[in-house]
């Protein structure tokens, strides 16, 4: 894999600021420095892929080994969700904010449509992620779309399934595959797809495809900011995120919170 774990992008350069929280590791980049290194992994044809780590996927990975290790196997890790960044600057290694998979479907293509790269849409409800991809292609009128799909609900429970899936997009090549499926679906999708494609990069991207499509928006900038955004999305579509945001994520984010602080605490006074 295109690794560097002693410096970013294509130097070696000071060891890149890192936080661990629970059983993930959190790289300190911005969004604009993913962008770059994506960019410059095109030019030397090396492939990686991106998790945008949010609370649930923090929790999921600190519970369970298995995912913890899909987690450690990206390139890049960076935080989504202010908590993850509240955390962090608890435990006195400040991020340089939030980089969701949301806004890097954005900034993503437009770097890919500068490069003259391809990308490929895979994920969403029927019709969703051709609809996100005609988007894209409007605001970036130089980007090549290389292919889009809605896979079938249980597609990944099945070899053949999840084969069919994967065919698509190495059938089509694409520079920049946006995955959003959902962690760990999306991850363990990208893990196949990288295996046959190594030179082309993977974003787990979660809902930010059918944002893309503006099949829902992301909260106001305002709300963003003060860390309210899960409130919106629990406002839009209730039924679905209740128990995972309100029974899991909201207590793993007080306890990731609290630890994060007497660590830090305890480092004071013990240093």
């Amino acid at each position: 894999m295109d690794r560097y774990p002693n410096g970013f992008g294509s130097t070696p350069g000071p060891a890149i600021p890192r936080v661990r929280l629970g059983a993930v590791e959190i790289m300190a980049v911005s969004e604009s420095e993913v962008v770059d290194h994506v960019s410059d992994a095109w030019k030397r044809n090396s492939g990686g892929s991106i998790i945008t780590a949010n609370v649930d996927i923090v929790r999921a990975a600190t519970r369970d080994p298995d995912l913890a290790a899909l987690v450690a196997d990206a390139e890049l890790v960076v935080a989504d969700g202010m908590p993850v960044v509240w955390a962090a600057g608890l435990a006195g290694r400040p991020v340089r904010g939030r980089v969701t998979g949301a806004s890097l479907v954005f900034s993503l293509s437009a770097r890919a449509a500068r490069d003259g790269r391809s990308i490929f849409l895979l994920g969403g409800d029927s019709g969703v992620p051709e609809t996100a991809a005609r988007m894209l292609a409007e605001r970036f009128p130089s980007l090549r779309v290389a292919g889009s799909h809605a896979p079938p609900y249980g597609f990944d429970t099945t070899p053949e399934g999840m084969r069919e899936a994967v065919d698509r997009v190495v059938a089509a090549a694409p520079d920049l595959v946006l995955v959003g499926l959902g962690f760990p679906k999306q991850e363990r999708t990208i893990a196949e797809i990288r295996s046959r494609l190594p030179r082309a990069w993977c974003l787990g991207c979660g809902a930010g495809i059918p944002m893309a499509a503006q099949q829902f928006h992301r909260a106001p900038d305002w709300l963003q900011r003060v860390g309210g955004e899960w409130l919106y999305r629990l406002w839009l579509e209730p039924r679905r995120l209740a128990g995972r945001y309100l029974r899991k994520d909201l207590p793993f984010a007080i306890k990731l919170l609290s630890g994060a602080a007497w660590r830090r605490l305890s480092l004071n006074r013990h240093p």
